[in-house]
């Protein structure tokens, strides 16, 4: 379980002088079969940005939950910089707690195994600003890690987004024990599927 929750976080607004607001809401699916939702909200207004995120899974087997998570953050952004992170995660009762602050030009991030300092522009696993495409390193929210990344561009391709076949791009994150394609149509992300343990496979649908 530990190795699929750790594929489960590892997930551009307008930029309009006047506050705006965008939003996702996925349904989960393990294999075919819906475990939760995940829903970010993203508020912005002229360089400012937030993004606010909840999660919620449970796995089921033979009747019986198997598997609870929940997780909850507030990420704020300047441009397509990370200034600050408030995240809380309870895995099956396992509560951790994640925060960053920008200070002097650098990212200080309090994670459950110490402290980091991070100079320039950081970045988390933001998915729903196609400018992490362009970089080397994401920042885990769940567990405050700076986490090398590949990402390349898988082509064009046609796939269903609430009821109707739309012409996306699919790109691919790659990192240690990890791979998660993702797909933007017209710049907008609309899907998200992982590889998980076993050959599994994990999708986020919008509903």
């Amino acid at each position: 379980m530990r190795a699929l929750l750790a594929i489960l976080l590892l997930l551009a607004g307008p930029t309009a002088a006047h506050a705006a607001t965008d939003a996702w809401n996925f349904r989960v699916l393990l294999d075919g079969r819906e475990v939760g939702r995940h829903e970010f909200r993203l508020a912005v207004e002229g360089q400012q940005r937030e993004l606010r995120s909840a999660a919620e899974f449970n796995v089921r087997l033979l009747f019986i939950n198997a598997y609870g998570y929940l997780h909850e953050a507030v990420e704020r952004w300047q441009g397509d910089c990370l200034q600050s992170i408030e995240s809380r995660t309870d895995s099956n009762g396992k509560r951790t707690v994640v925060s960053a602050a920008s200070r002097g030009g650098r990212l200080s991030v309090v994670r459950p195994k110490g402290r980091d300092e991070h100079d320039g522009c950081v970045m988390s696993f933001a998915y729903w600003n196609p400018q992490i495409l362009n970089a080397r390193e994401l920042l885990n929210s769940q567990t405050g890690e700076l986490v090398s990344v590949t990402i390349t561009d898988q082509g064009r391709e046609t796939i269903p987004v609430r009821g109707e076949l739309r012409a996306a791009t699919r790109h691919r994150i790659s990192a240690e024990q990890v791979q998660i394609d993702l797909w933007y149509a017209e710049g907008q992300w609309v899907a998200l599927e992982a590889l998980a343990p076993g050959g599994r496979r994990l999708r986020y649908e919008l509903i």
